[in-house]
């Protein structure tokens, strides 16, 4: 899983664009050295579009969380790219607890295979 920044710090639409950009070239980088990568806010943004009334205003909280940490039990380690991120803390701190592997460089990642 590829974690990182996507609402924090990001007061725009384009900077929330620039942050998805930054996880989703690391997660095309996973990907050319083998591994299936997933990043919870894509898995979660297709929802949110289509979400109304109160969960649409609570998306963060309603979907975009609770799908990226779902997502932690379904995948063998993360990537933590980027700046500041509660959110991207939070998914960090779900595979610690759970065992799982963290990297913060893509060198630091066992070959894939």
């Amino acid at each position: 899983m590829v974690s990182g920044p996507y609402t924090s710090g990001a007061s725009t639409t384009a900077d929330r664009a620039e942050n998805l950009r930054l996880l989703n070239t690391a997660a095309l980088e996973l990907f050319r050295r083998g591994y299936l990568p997933v990043i919870g806010v894509n898995m979660a943004l297709p929802m949110i579009w289509s979400a109304s009334g109160a969960q649409a205003e609570n998306a963060f909280e309603s979907i975009m969380m609770p799908v990226s940490l779902a997502l932690v039990d379904r995948c063998d380690g993360c990537l933590r790219v980027g700046g500041p991120s509660k959110g991207a803390d939070n998914e960090v701190a779900a595979f610690r607890a759970k065992g799982k592997p963290v990297y913060s460089d893509l060198e630091e990642l066992p070959p894939c295979g």
